[in-house]
């Protein structure tokens, strides 16, 4: 191994500002290990298959967004009239 080349990124990356390390670490670790994350995502999603007896939602899961999106565009809009509504 050669502890000097190492010894001398690990100087360079010290020196880097905590934006620029934080994406060499992001480059660094989100793709080894991807397949790790992937099965993390599927014991999750046979969590809630079996917790649900694999059954299907209902509404289905795309009209659930659907509806919560709509629900939470309209009270951000009324919000936003509260907040810019002219005084009388």
């Amino acid at each position: 191994m050669n502890n000097q080349l190492v010894e001398s990124i690990v100087q360079l990356i010290k020196t880097l500002t905590p934006e620029e390390q934080a994406l060499i670490e992001a480059k660094l670790y989100s793709q080894e290990d991807w397949q790790g994350e992937y099965e993390k995502l599927l014991q999750l999603k046979r969590k809630v298959a079996t917790r649900r007896d694999n059954q299907p939602f209902n509404p289905p899961i795309e009209d659930y967004l659907d509806l919560t999106r709509d629900e939470r565009t309209a009270q951000q809009d009324e919000l936003i009239s509260n907040c810019f509504a002219k005084e009388k």
